[in-house]
Order: C-alpha cells, then structure tokens, then sequence
C-alpha cells in the first residue's frame, strides 16, 4: 500500500473537496424554490449542508482525536439533515433531486472512511513501541 503525505490543509481532504461541490449544487438548485420557502426550507437546507464542510474544514485544525471526531460526527449529523430536506424537497416536487441525494451518499461514505482512517491511525500509534 502506497504511503501519502497527511494533508497540509481541509482543502485538500477528498471528502471536503466533495462536500463544498455539494454545498454549490444545493445553492444552485435552491435558487429555483419558491419564494415563501427563502426562511424555511431553502434556509434550512443551505445552513445544514454549509455545515457539513463546515465541520470537516474545523475538525481538521483540531488536534485530540477525540475532539476531530466530535466534529466530524457533526459533520455526519448535518448531512443527514441535508438528506432529509432533499427527501422533502423532492416530495414537495421543488425539483428533482436525486443526484444531489446520490452526492450526499458519497460524501457520507467518504466522511465514514475518513473517520475510519483516523482511529485506525490513533490505534496504531497507541500499539507502537515508545523508542
């Protein structure tokens, strides 16, 4: 298995990456609900999905694992948020939105693995020899 560097910056996290483009589809795709829905559900949806890159970019900066993974578990809580508005949304036929629902999978694989990889990594240190 090929050895990366760590990530100098959330930036350059694949699962960030996937999450601000789906931040940018959901405003995009908002602009086109309706008017009485600027304080409710197009508010609603914007605010939990900004909140899923959101959390990745800060727990990034974080250093316990603990507390990474606190955030990133938040970040987990506010994309199922996100899944329900788009359920809604598609239920009240605002638009389509099933390829938004498939990116919300895979940024919710993505932050599943990631998570993975961070306790995996704090498990190996903690089983490592202290020389």
């Amino acid at each position: 298995m090929e050895k990366r560097e760590p990530a100098k910056s959330f930036k350059e996290l694949i699962v960030w990456q996937k999450a601000h483009q789906l931040v940018l589809n959901v405003y995009r795709a908002t602009k086109m609900f309706p008017r009485e829905e600027m304080y409710g559900l197009t508010s609603q949806l914007r605010r939990s999905v900004v909140s899923v890159a959101a959390n990745i970019a800060e727990g990034f900066k974080k250093k316990g694992t603990a507390d990474k993974l606190r955030f990133l578990n938040t970040s987990q809580g506010s994309l199922s948020e996100t899944d329900y508005h788009l359920l809604l949304a598609k239920d009240l036929e605002y638009f389509d939105t099933n390829g938004l629902l498939k990116d919300v999978d895979e940024v919710g694989r993505l932050l599943e693995s990631y998570m993975k990889g961070i306790k995996r990594n704090t498990d190996s240190k903690l089983l490592s020899p202290n020389y």
